[in-house]
């Protein structure tokens, strides 16, 4: 009989996972090559493994040899030395008050304070840190080993209240001082998080730290890459094909779709999200995993406060130094999506220095436009997909006609956005308002729609894909669905398709701000 796989869904402690017998995705010759360096940091989306490698490398240095058994890292490690570790894990802090930061974080050197007999009574936490640095490296006569875990998790839900954030800010500078002051008795530093809260803030009182995040040789040290997933997963991707009644080729091909596309240097590696990954090997269901906790406040909030341009994520140019900006001065949020995981490096022009980013896959698409539908579309969200399910059905049976009819109506039954008139005549002035709407409901169609898809000439709009036909659509605002449908012909939208051998459809469609809905639509075959 087969054994059973065992799926590290949830599991961030390297220990549990090896002795559950959990299948490994070995990361520890990374991990190795890691701990030649001294101050680490390490900025990765929200469930993308930071944890776990977090406690990876906790138990290396520790001297765990007997975890490693079987690992890359066995045959490179020879000494095995045994490291005192400070290890803190600042995931639990989120949506708390910044007293509520400091009493979880006094009572966590308190555990240390105990286990080196120190009382820290009547000192900052910055001081009664250095103190159990200093005192871990005479007690054991190794330096110490910190590792801190997602250290911004206290401060993102606080980017949009600044009294909250002023507070907590200062109290993390003070308590990650001994860092640098500590060198001396400090092996090894790692930081991770999401974002770089950057030398204006937090980090000012570390200038020692390297920031792997963008290094090409650590771009696949969280996730899993294409070789990875071929090779350790393969049994699971049959048993997912067998189930879906289609190839294991295809089944690749569906998985990439879904879970792929994420690239952490300009190197372009390919690497895929491991909780969605492994979440679909367990659930045997190929589905959006990703979101199961929802679009993080704080990015929500940003992307409101610098009145993002949704319909443009999939064309963005960024330079290097957009990468790095400080998170509590940003002037737009597109850093902001970089790091949280809904953009990432799609291509890199290396002589102008410039990366082209865009929304990873699917599953990133489609969780993200759920999260902000209820923004511009204040309706209940299973009406929303009722209304899409409508939608694609009639166009699935070329009832183009029904379709737009029943489009027409639903975009006039849409209230107004919170805030009432006053937002609406700010968003009809530059027509983005309508658009995004548009954007979003074709996005939440991503099974079967493609949006602003690129030509030689120009993007399209929207292209829909059926099995018997290719819909390619034109958007205007105040302007004549006729010069929707010639901007389709003078920019080649239907060229790509031309060889693909199903019904060829060019649809041009006219919005009217005055109405809120379709004025009018015009439809021609090729």
């Amino acid at each position: 009989m087969t054994q059973k796989r065992i799926y590290p869904v949830g599991i961030q402690d390297f220990e549990k996972l090896i002795d559950a017998g959990c299948v490994y995705v070995d990361k520890t010759e990374l991990v190795y090559d890691l701990s030649r360096n001294f101050y680490i940091f390490l900025s990765r989306p929200r469930r993308f493994g930071k944890s776990l490698l977090s406690s990876t490398l906790k138990y290396y240095f520790q001297g765990r040899k007997d975890l490693f058994k079987g690992l890359a890292i066995e045959r490179l490690e020879k000494e095995w030395r045994s490291y005192p570790v400070l290890h803190f894990d600042f995931s639990t802090l989120k949506n708390v008050e910044p007293e509520f930061v400091y009493g979880k974080l006094v009572n966590k050197l308190e555990e240390y304070e105990a286990l080196y007999g120190l009382d820290g009574q009547g000192k900052t936490p910055g001081d009664r840190f250095q103190d159990l640095i200093r005192r871990a490296h005479v007690r054991s006569g190794e330096k110490a080993v910190i590792i801190i875990d997602e250290y911004d998790a206290p401060l993102l839900d606080m980017l949009h209240e600044q009294d909250k954030l002023d507070k907590v800010r200062i109290m993390m500078q003070e308590f990650y001082a001994p860092l640098k002051a500590s060198d001396a008795d400090i092996r090894f530093a790692f930081i991770t998080g999401i974002t770089k809260f950057s030398q204006l803030s937090v980090f000012s009182v570390i200038n020692n730290l390297t920031n792997i995040s963008m290094q090409p040789e650590y771009a696949a040290i969280c996730g899993i890459t294409e070789a990875e997933l071929h090779t350790v997963f393969d049994p699971d991707i049959q048993m997912l094909a067998d189930k879906y009644e289609c190839s294991a080729e295809e089944m690749k091909l569906r998985l990439k779709s879904l879970y792929d596309g994420y690239h952490f240097s300009r190197e372009l590696e390919d690497v895929y999200n491991p909780y969605s990954v492994l979440k679909a090997f367990n659930q045997k269901e190929l589905a959006s995993y990703w979101f199961e906790s929802a679009t993080p406040s704080y990015l929500i909030h940003q992307m409101r406060r610098f009145k993002t341009d949704v319909t443009a994520l999939d064309d963005i140019v960024a330079g290097a130094s957009d990468f790095d900006r400080p998170t509590e001065a940003l002037s737009n949020a597109i850093p902001l999506l970089y790091q949280s995981g809904y953009l990432t490096i799609k291509g890199y022009e290396r002589d102008a220095q410039m990366y082209h980013l865009a929304i990873p896959n699917k599953e990133v698409r489609a969780g993200l436009v759920e999260n902000l539908i209820p923004l511009y579309m204040p309706q209940d969200i299973y009406e929303v997909r009722g209304f899409i399910y409508r939608f694609c059905n009639a166009m699935r049976n070329e009832a183009i006609e029904e379709a737009l009819v029943s489009l027409r109506a639903y975009m006039a039954g849409i209230p107004y956005p919170e805030g009432g008139k006053a937002i609406l005549q700010d968003m009809e002035k530059n027509e983005y308002y309508y658009e995004t709407i548009f954007y979003l409901m074709f996005s939440f169609m991503s099974n079967y729609v493609q949006t602003q898809v690129k030509t030689c000439r120009g993007r399209a709009d929207m292209v829909m894909f059926t099995p018997t036909t290719i819909y390619v659509f034109e958007l205007k605002i105040n302007k004549s669905a006729q010069e929707a449908l010639a901007q389709i012909d003078e920019k080649g939208y239907m060229i790509p398709f031309s060889a693909d051998g199903r019904k060829l459809v060019k649809c041009g469609v006219n919005f009217s701000t005055e109405t809120r809905t379709i004025e009018e639509w015009a439809i021609k075959e090729e």
